[in-house]
């Protein structure tokens, strides 16, 4: 019984050092190389830049607020937005305002940040315009107690 737990307290302490000393330098060394890197080419910007993609991902996320969000009030949206960030990878946040047109009501004027991603491989004019290669991942400043 006794030569049994010791043996256990060896097998263990042995497997700890196996871990430390040999998997985990091993996947240090995975993670650091460039084996999960996705070179997409659309780096990410720090500052708001209007370009053919944030652009197009602001068309986007109007045609997504006005037809899945607000589907029963009038909207006027901005001509462009305040600010067009690419995350990189395809990914984008779109700041602007939105003038939302209750049912007998006043007219709101709302600042909403749209975060949106777009999925295909093929980036050409008539790619990006296609709405079903865009994904929607949130948006808010368009709580709906506020709006409807």
């Amino acid at each position: 019984m006794k030569r049994n737990i010791i043996f256990l307290i060896v097998g263990l302490v042995a497997l700890l050092a196996f871990q430390a000393k040999v998997v985990m330098p091993f996947v240090y060394d995975m993670a650091a190389s460039d084996l999960f890197l996705k070179d997409t080419g659309d780096e990410a910007n720090r500052t708001s830049a209007n370009t053919q993609m944030t652009i197009a991902a602001f068309n986007q996320c109007n045609t997504y607020i006005a037809n899945d969000i607000l589907p029963e009030q009038t909207v006027t949206f901005s001509d462009k937005a305040i600010n067009a960030f690419s995350l990189g990878g395809f990914r984008y946040v779109i700041n602007s305002d939105i003038e939302i047109q209750p049912k007998d009501s006043t007219p709101l004027l709302k600042r909403y940040v749209c975060r949106i991603a777009y999925t295909s491989d093929d980036n050409d004019d008539a790619n990006i315009l296609d709405p079903d290669n865009w994904s929607v991942d949130g948006i808010s400043g368009l709580d709906e107690s506020n709006v409807l």
